[in-house]
């Protein structure tokens, strides 16, 4: 019994390691990705995207025997990726993320080669607490509702859980480095044993090192870029209202347990390195890939239980392949596709970038040739034929019984803990919303563009959001710059966090696999219908736009939320407003327009807007905009504010009232008054909110004209 409970604390201190794994891994792009942001284009700070090939470095003997000898080296460096947070330095966080980060690596790669030649069945053990790690990760990101608690982005302040991620991570440590003991017992112990061991195995037949590191870096894409969060695939699904794909809560369960049951088959090598399995997943691959809904989702779910199956024949063939030139190549891979995933949507700011605009297809197409590569070459190195007889003495038979129930007992616990975080936050994502002002028949729409909810000093910022849209009382509230489910954002959907915390509707917006920055939407009335537009981009980045028809207050408003392209584009900003003003003329219905336009106000592409598109600009007078505009038709004018950003981002709230004509009141009547008025000629429910009055709060208060403006 004493060797059971001990042998189960190595391996929870092995799995929150592995833990700790995926959180830096999962933290570095969202680190670098700062720098950029606020460059405006390359910032130099990207190189700390290299810090993952440490594992090069595996190829000096000198390296590994001191890591075989201090295992708890690379595991306290690990640990530098998640004590980063204690510094509010940006630069300060990004550098201990980068060294946890190639701690993280080291560590992976040094338990590969050491447990491989061990000869005590530790690999797979270690292949299974790694695996363990990324369900864990994944389970607690759906109690935070996507983010990790222990990211160096989080803090007290914004709902971290930093010091207990450190204190965990510190007894993990400890138990990693006073079980030498055990160790050598276990070495003493394999060498007595008859028992076909793994690296008697290893002795018959090495993996080919190139197409094994091909398989390895994609394989780690896959986890990184699709499984690392349980929202992700939800999300490339998205396609709008009504709703024909699964919500995150709670269909994101499904994706831990399609990665736990992957994982829990991995034992069988004859099926998961078949070509067939191969086959069904890669038509998964391409449903995710270009269908939407339900269909779509169920592809990436049957990716998920692949790439769960292949894992460990993979890291099996990593094992028994030289260490250093096996990571240079797997690595490097993995860094080329993280970067093929960010050009086929950043490419207008790239070297190179046009050759993958909107080509999410060839980087999955990579992926998928890839992964096959590497499971076949984990098949030629692990599929031993004596006599002609096919059998996986590696994979099968390396580690008791009692490892592998261990680590499938940890694994599906983490999916049951995924699961329950679902249950608990399911009445708060299916809560019917309520309008604020429903018996003046208000709505207050505003926009805001949120710079991927990183606010300027690298903390994440939705709780200061939320904080903002409450102050405001915004029934509905466009967000733009707002898809951060990319590596380079960390893969998480902070808007389910908002809706769920202040009750609303949520439309995503185009999913992520439609190549925008992402254009978002909130709203406290029922979402009747919304369509995603790609609005006409030749020449810079894609723009997009939500068209939703509303039922507000019993009648049908059609409201626009937009993210027109950068100044350097004047091509592309007038075709995409022309297609807007289109898109507005059409309509029938009372509309509300709330975009980034990117003009001065009475320029070409303002007349195109609200002259072709038969809608009313909120205050012609004034002329102090460039980016956000606000438009009505068909609805009461009563008030327009401007409200500073606060240190959440470069960009500030405008936000407008409306009242909202009776279901069959013929709207003709309701012709633009330009008269202002003082604030008491309405009741105090026609009020902007005083808070944000003089200095305001938390960093917001009115600005330009000081407070709102009222309309008669």
């Amino acid at each position: 019994m004493m060797e059971v409970s001990r042998q189960t604390r190595h391996f929870l201190a092995d799995a929150y390691l592995s833990f700790v794994f995926w959180t830096v891994l999962t933290s570095l792009g969202l680190c670098i990705w700062y720098f950029p942001l606020w460059h405006m284009g390359i910032s130099g700070y990207e190189v700390a995207l290299f810090a993952d090939m440490a594992p090069v470095l595996l190829g000096m003997p000198a390296l590994r025997r001191i890591l075989r000898r201090h295992r708890g080296l690379s595991a306290a460096l690990s640990l530098a990726g998640i004590i980063a947070y204690a510094t509010p330095n940006p630069e300060r966080r990004l550098l201990g993320v980068t060294l946890g980060t190639a701690g993280a690596m080291l560590g992976l790669g040094s338990s590969l080669y050491e447990d491989r030649v061990s000869g005590t069945g530790r690999l797979d053990r270690s292949i299974q607490a790694w695996e363990a790690g990324l369900l864990l990760s994944v389970a607690l990101r759906m109690f935070f509702q996507t983010n990790n608690p222990v990211w160096a982005t989080m803090n007290e302040a914004n709902g971290g859980w930093n010091k207990t991620g450190i204190a965990l991570g510190l007894l993990a440590l400890a138990d990693v480095v006073t079980r030498r003991s055990d160790e050598h017992a276990e070495v003493r112990a394999a060498k007595r044993s008859d028992l076909p061991t793994a690296a008697a195995a290893t002795a018959q037949r090495r993996a080919a090192w190139v197409p094994t590191g091909l398989g390895f870096g994609a394989l780690l894409f896959t986890l990184h870029s699709m499984y690392s969060d349980s929202a992700i695939i939800g999300r490339w699904s998205w396609d709008g209202y009504p709703s024909t794909g699964p919500a995150p809560v709670p269909w994101g369960g499904l994706v831990a347990t399609a990665l736990a049951g992957g994982f829990s088959v991995g034992h069988r090598l004859e099926l998961a390195t078949g070509m067939l399995w191969w086959s069904v997943a890669s038509a998964g691959a391409c449903a995710i890939t270009l269908v939407p809904g339900w269909s779509g989702f169920a592809g990436g779910l049957v990716l998920a239980a692949y790439v769960g199956s292949v894992t460990r024949s993979i890291l099996h063939a990593v094992a028994r392949s030289p260490p250093g030139r096996t990571f240079f190549v797997g690595v490097l891979w993995y860094n080329i596709l993280v970067l093929g995933h960010v050009w086929v949507v950043a490419y207008e700011f790239v070297p190179g970038g046009p050759l993958l605009r909107e080509r999410t297809w060839v980087v999955m197409l990579a992926t998928m040739l890839s992964l096959y590569a590497g499971v076949r070459a984990a098949r030629a190195s692990l599929v031993e034929r004596p006599g002609g007889a096919r059998h996986t003495a590696v994979v099968t038979a390396a580690g008791p019984r009692s490892d592998r129930r261990r680590a499938r007992s940890v694994a599906w616990a983490a999916v049951v803990l995924g699961w329950g975080a679902m249950m608990m936050r399911l009445p708060a994502a299916t809560r019917t919303p309520v309008p604020f002002h429903s018996p003046e028949r208000l709505v207050t729409a505003a926009i805001w563009t949120v710079h991927f909810d990183l606010d300027n000093d690298m903390w994440l910022a939705e709780n200061r959001i939320i904080d903002a849209v409450r102050d405001l009382e915004a029934d509905v509230m466009g967000f733009l710059e707002s898809d951060t489910e990319r590596i380079i954002m960390g893969q998480r959907d902070w808007t389910q966090r908002v809706a769920e915390e202040l009750g609303y509707y949520v439309d995503y917006g185009p999913s992520p696999r439609k190549h925008t920055w992402g254009c978002a939407m909130i709203s406290k009335f029922p979402i009747v219908n919304s369509t995603h537009h790609l609005l006409p981009s030749p020449v810079g980045e894609l723009a997009c736009a939500i068209h939703a028809t509303l039922d507000v207050h019993g009648r049908p408003v059609d409201v626009i939320i937009s993210h027109n392209g950068q100044e350097e584009n004047p091509l592309d900003r007038r075709l995409q407003t022309t297609e807007l003003a289109r898109i507005m003329r059409e309509s029938q219905n009372p509309f509300i327009f709330t975009g980034y336009v990117v003009t001065k106000p009475h320029a070409e592409n303002y007349n195109i807007l609200y002259g072709d598109g038969r809608i009313h600009d909120i205050d012609p007078t004034d002329s102090d905009r460039w980016c956000q505009y606000i438009g009505y038709r068909g609805l009461k004018r009563v008030g327009y504010a401007r409200v500073s950003r606060g240190t959440i981002t470069d960009t500030e709230i405008q936000v407008g009232k409306f009242a909202v004509p009776q279901p069959g009141e013929d709207i003709s009547a309701w012709a633009p008054s330009y008269k202002r008025v003082d604030e008491a000629h309405y009741a105090p429910e026609y009020h902007f909110p005083k808070v944000f009055r003089g200095k305001g709060v938390r960093g917001h208060f009115y600005h330009v004209f000081k407070e709102p403006r009222y309309f008669d």
